[in-house]
């Protein structure tokens, strides 16, 4: 019998070690003769061990560890919160004057009131229901009428009990604001959703006033004016002042746009003229691609109008500088307003683009041909800047942002294109590789857009001009290409017109 289960016993540590529950490493039996001891003069080797293979069971225990892991550290850092809200709330009630009835000069709380979050966390306390009644139409609704020396009151599912908390605290304060000194904008908007819900009329006044003389950032603004909205309370406090216009009127929004770029083109100080020109451009675009319901009631818009009126006005001085240039001998104080008021007028267009509204400024640029001439009179280092307008149009038309009419394309080209060639060269040495590309691109996709008998004239016309200025001329040879396949490669043939023929057969 007892070779039996000897035999059985084997046959079962043989199956474990099969299947991998045992490792067999710890039954080997030890070597038969020790390792000989190395000599003095034998090289120092270092052992090599050879680590066993883990078993089945082993490495299952790994795994069941290794998921386990995510939950603990889940469940961690769930106790971690939990202790942090105990702790505020703890000190939060510390100094509570509910909570220390004697230093308030009150007697012992005689409303047993119970706030429980979401997830079950759960404070009480024992309040004073006169001082409730008499500074929440909540507690009155729920208070006033009953009779009996003791209540209880339970107020379930708060998104944040810390501040239901701190709004029972601010109750017992004659001025609630003072209370909220140095507190942030985001705390403020805490208790002034809990005072709203507990109908605390005294609170909400207090973070309404809190919050119209506390400074925001942008962020802040935007939760101010979320939560504003979301409570729907009175328009008439002066904290949405910060936030609207009084009867904000198109014509009252026009003029301010007016007089801000009227000042930005009369403005002394350079370089103060160019940070504002770029403020100013920033805003408007701003302005176009906000998409905020909140602001949709005030943008601050500029009437296509008004834009024009301004437009003139630049075009005008500038004529009149021009002429003033070229009936007096070279006067360096007239030659450099030139480049001031034709980067004036380049802004100007530049709106009117952005605004979609270039299409009459392409009718009236291509109608200057006084101006054409006064600028062909005026040396070339102060006149380039106009011709920067002419390349500013095309740029806008080969893009597709401004579509006019074949005969006003032309005329743009007819009466400004000769002039941008003679300027090209000092265009480019104002500006960046990158525009010069713009350009020429600009160029040749205005060109392309004209009947092929007015591209074979710009283009052959550029053809010698290039070759006689080489680098100081716009490179448009993709346009020169893209012709000639049309015209000599790529000529459509005609299809043989369909004819139809009606016959009558008698019936």
């Amino acid at each position: 019998m007892a070779s039996s289960e000897l035999t059985k016993s084997k046959q079962q540590v043989s199956t474990m070690l099969k299947q991998g529950f045992i490792s067999d490493y710890f039954l080997s039996p030890p070597p038969s003769s020790p390792s000989p001891s190395p000599s003095p003069s034998d090289p120092i080797r270092t052992p090599i061990r050879s680590t066993p293979s883990p078993t089945l069971f082993e490495m299952m225990t790994e795994e069941q560890t290794r998921d386990s892991r995510p939950s603990q550290s889940h469940s961690h850092s769930l106790d971690t919160a939990r202790i942090r809200i105990e702790e505020r709330v703890a000190r939060i009630l510390s100094g509570a004057p509910f909570r220390n009835p004697s230093d308030w000069g009150l007697g012992f709380g005689d409303v047993k009131l119970t706030i429980t979050a979401r997830d079950g966390f759960s404070v009480s306390m024992d309040v004073h229901r006169e001082v409730l009644v008499g500074r929440s139409q909540f507690f009155k609704e729920k208070l006033g009428r009953r009779s009996g020396s003791h209540h209880s009151v339970e107020i379930c599912e708060c998104d944040d009990v810390e501040v239901y908390l701190e709004t029972l605290v601010l109750m017992y304060y004659d001025d609630p604001k003072k209370k909220m000194i140095g507190e942030g904008v985001s705390k403020i908007l805490g208790l002034l959703k809990v005072c709203d819900s507990l109908k605390f009329d005294d609170g909400i006044s207090s973070c309404l006033e809190y919050l119209e003389a506390a400074p925001w950032s942008e962020e802040e603004e935007e939760r101010v004016i979320s939560n504003l909205n979301e409570l729907q309370l009175h328009n008439n406090h002066e904290v949405i002042q910060r936030l609207a216009l009084e009867s904000s009127t198109s014509s009252k929004i026009d003029n301010i746009c007016s007089r801000l770029i009227t000042g930005v083109l009369h403005a002394k100080d350079e370089k103060a003229r160019k940070e504002m020109k770029s403020l100013i451009s920033r805003l408007l675009k701003e302005d176009k691609s906000s998409s905020d319901y909140s602001y949709s009631h005030n943008k601050l818009d500029i009437s296509k109008e008004t834009l024009y009126t301004i437009c003139h006005k630049c075009l005008t001085s500038l004529i009149l500088c021009l002429s003033e240039a070229t009936s007096h001998d070279e006067n360096r104080g007239i030659m450099s307003e030139i480049g001031r008021l034709a980067d004036n007028l380049e802004w100007v267009v530049d709106i009117l683009i952005e605004k979609q509204i270039g299409e009459e400024f392409v009718q009236l640029w291509s109608e200057q041909n006084e101006l054409a001439v006064l600028h062909s009179k005026v040396p070339v280092m102060y006149r380039h800047k106009v011709s920067r307008i002419t390349a500013q149009l095309c740029i806008a038309i080969g893009r597709g942002n401004i579509l006019v009419p074949k005969e006003t394309r032309c005329g743009l080209l007819s009466t400004w294109l000769e002039a941008l060639y003679d300027d090209f060269g000092w265009m480019k040495r104002d500006s960046r590789t990158g525009h010069r590309r713009l350009i020429e691109d600009g160029l040749c996709q205005i060109i392309l857009t004209l009947p092929l008998s007015q591209q074979e004239t710009f283009l052959m016309s550029w053809f010698g001009r290039f070759l006689e200025k080489g680098d100081d001329c716009p490179n448009i040879q993709r346009a020169f290409e893209i012709w000639w396949r049309r015209a000599f490669v790529r000529q459509p043939v005609a299809e043989p017109q369909l004819q139809i023929t009606v016959c009558d057969y008698p019936s």
